[in-house]
């Protein structure tokens, strides 16, 4: 009988899987399973979202479980408690903007849909921390049970603290360069007359802002894509028929305001205007295990709560989107949409308070949506609101949003092309399409840095483009700084008598101007664009200008300034590590989860595509902290075709083979096959877990 049993078995599994894929009436009557492929991707197939959210959230405990605990917790305002005083404050933040309140007024107000989604999550997280309680390290123990209130929590620290009111909120400044890459083209510009879209976010290698890759299977309906860890769905994805990605766009959708302080109150419109007070009990962990209470005071303004004091004053902030509680219903919309007009719909729900979009489909069409919640504000200028501004005056404290009707979008441009680098969306075509003097001055600033010049030079330089090529510019690490100034250097360089600068001059001059592992020159020339400042529009010639957007700045204003500059750096690099052309990769490297690899990359300031941002060095090395996270390069033809990467690797938990295990392929500068179809699932499977009374089991 075994000998029998080991073939029925197998012939069961397969049939299972084949049933399960093939989108058929048999499919549909299958038990919801998990297909684990090789790199830790979940391939999930269920009848009814109800068991699709339910298996999704059990997939992500099983990569994260750890990680999930700590976020989950940590956004509740309890960190400290759970873990000690390092979180106050951390709980000060959430317990000062009001998400504990906010989290009960979203639950009431949220779409049925979505909380029916959310609850199966969740309990899909909770089934597996109680199935595997091995898999929970004892400090993250005290987080469990998990709560819908506890996702809706962290989905506020991560839209809130750390996106819409991020900078105000001076959360995100020690990071040089998160945002994101995007690509979308037309049949027009595309070899093979298909439409094809790059999704690139660029986002720390840590924490909220780690991805998670799934494939999702409903009733024969296929989703794929990545969402933030902890956050059910998919964000940015693809299905057979089109796809979409999101970059960080220059919205002002947050105001830091400076109000005068008056008797206990504070001046709005010349009179006196009382603070809604309250306070907040915070518990503090001590080193001993015990726990002690502090308590802090909690203000609002008309406003919005004040997040700081000092001097007689005091800032309180404003943000969109605090009344948008079905972010999560928008993006299952997005990803369940079959057609522009469909997709189109949902984005009209204004659910997502943030972000570009930017989107392609089988149909041919490319769409590029300056998204977001921009406030109606009464003073015309980027400048006025791009500040702390003075708190004084009520008509100041915006009220509305902008509808859809009134974004900058491009459907279908003449170009055949769509980009976006992080920059205002006047630049999403070369030339531009959107004119800003259409928009109200407040809607996004002028400006096209030198990432997004070196993503429009790609495109405007190739005018059949093939998925192969495509792949090959969303690696490119060719530097357009470099490409841009080094004439201007080498002339000024050959003019002086330093003999040093003309040293450093031969090593740029051989250098192939990348940021490749095995780059010779990178290392000189990086560490001279950090003392001239690339940023600073004054060091050039020519500024940059709306009229030469893609060209412009250019030249040197002070060349000996900038040769001397060349010397010193010589010097100091040459004492350092021996000789001015040391690879790239001996310097930047990758320290992950015990590995240590070669980089490639470097912050987008220097005009590189492929962006790896610095996050810590030490006496010899540089490491790379975040930068390029899911990459997807999708070709929309009679069958998807999409490599992707997930840089960091799909999971996080220490015993997981799959905890940067994609290291050495972003190290390569190589991307995989996203396995998409039954045939290319069947023949990559790890293992098989079918639904199961308490969760999912072994097949």
């Amino acid at each position: 009988m075994k000998i029998l049993g080991k073939p029925i078995k197998l012939f069961t599994s397969c049939g299972l899987f084949l049933l399960l894929w093939s989108g058929t009436t048999q499919a549909q009557e299958m038990q919801t399973q998990i297909v684990w492929d090789t790199w830790g991707v979940p391939h999930i197939s269920a009848d009814t979202p109800a068991e699709l959210f339910y298996a999704q959230g059990w997939a992500q405990m099983h990569n994260h479980a750890n990680l999930i605990l700590k976020l989950y917790g940590a956004s509740r305002g309890r960190g400290a408690e759970y873990w000690g005083a390092d979180n106050l404050e951390n709980d000060m933040i959430i317990h000062t903007l009001g998400f504990g309140e906010l989290a009960d007024q979203w639950e009431a107000d949220q779409s049925p849909e979505v909380r029916t989604n959310i609850e199966n999550f969740v309990n899909g997280l909770n089934a597996y921390a109680t199935a595997h309680p091995e898999a929970i390290a004892a400090e993250n123990k005290q987080i469990l049970p998990l709560t819908t209130k506890d996702l809706n929590m962290h989905a506020m620290y991560v839209i809130f603290t750390r996106f819409i009111g991020g900078s105000d909120l001076g959360r995100i400044q020690q990071w040089p360069d998160m945002g994101s890459n995007t690509y979308a083209i037309g049949p027009s510009r595309s070899a093979s007359g298909n439409a094809m879209l790059v999704q690139n976010p660029h986002l720390p290698w840590w924490n909220e802002f780690l991805f998670f890759e799934s494939h999702l299977n409903l009733a024969g309906k296929n989703m794929y894509g990545a969402n933030l860890v902890g956050f059910p769905g998919i964000a940015i994805g693809f299905n057979e028929h089109l796809g979409w990605s999101h970059t960080d766009n220059t919205i002002d959708n947050a105001d830091t305001y400076e109000l005068e302080l008056a008797d206990g109150g504070y001046l709005l419109d010349g009179e006196r205007q009382e603070f809604e007070v309250s306070a907040a009990t915070i518990k503090v962990k001590q080193e001993d295990g015990s726990l002690a209470t502090q308590e802090i005071p909690l203000m609002k303004t008309v406003h919005g709560p004040v997040v700081k004091q000092q001097d007689g004053k005091v800032l309180a902030i404003r943000m969109v989107g605090f009344d948008r509680p079905d972010m999560f219903l928008q993006w299952w919309r997005m990803i369940n949409s079959t057609s522009f007009e469909e997709f189109e719909s949902a984005l009209k729900m204004a659910q997502i308070p943030f972000w570009n979009v930017m989107y392609a489909d089988k149909a041919g069409n490319i769409f590029y949506l300056f998204n977001g919640l921009v406030p109606k504000r009464t003073e015309d200028s980027w400048d006025y609101w791009d500040r702390v501004v003075p708190g004084g005056k009520s008509a100041d404290v915006w009220t509305e949003v902008h509808p859809y009707a009134d974004l900058p979008k491009v459907k279908n441009p003449e170009i055949g092309w769509l980009q976006n680098a992080n920059d205002p969306p006047w630049t999403s075509t070369i030339p531009m399409t959107l004119n800003p003097d259409n928009y109200p001055g407040y809607m996004a600033p002028q400006y096209m840095g030198f990432r997004p010049q070196r993503s429009a030079r790609m495109l405007l330089e190739d005018e059949s483009i093939t998925h192969d090529e495509l792949v090959e510019y969303k690696l490119s690490t060719r530097l357009e700084f470099a490409d841009r100034i080094l004439d201007d250097l080498g002339a000024a360089v050959a003019a002086s008598d330093s003999e040093d600068a003309k040293r450093a001059m031969a090593v740029l001059d051989a250098w192939d101007r990348e940021a490749d592992a095995d780059s010779q020159g990178m290392l000189l020339f990086y560490a001279w664009a950090r003392k001239f400042n690339v940023w600073r529009n004054s060091n050039y010639a020519e500024g940059w200008s709306a009229e030469k957007p893609n060209t412009t700045p250019d030249g040197l204003a002070n060349p000996s300034a900038a040769v001397e500059l060349l010397a010193q750096t010589a010097l100091e690099v040459e004492g350092k590590f021996g000789s001015l052309d040391k690879p790239w990769g001996e310097y930047y490297r990758i320290a992950y989860n015990g590995k240590n690899l070669p980089g490639n990359g470097i912050d987008g300031s220097m005009g590189v595509f492929r962006v790896a941002w610095p996050a810590s060095a030490d006496e010899n090395n540089m490491y790379i902290g975040g930068g390029d996270s899911w990459v997807g390069v999708i070709e929309f033809g009679e069958q998807v075709n999409a490599k992707v990467l997930l840089s960091y690797g799909n999971a996080t938990q220490p015993e997981s083979p799959h905890f940067g295990d994609q290291l050495e392929l972003f190290s390569k500068k190589e991307l995989r096959d996203a396995w998409f179809t039954e045939a290319q699932i069947k023949a990559n499977t790890a293992k098989v877990q079918v639904r199961s009374a308490d969760g999912f089991t072994d097949q």
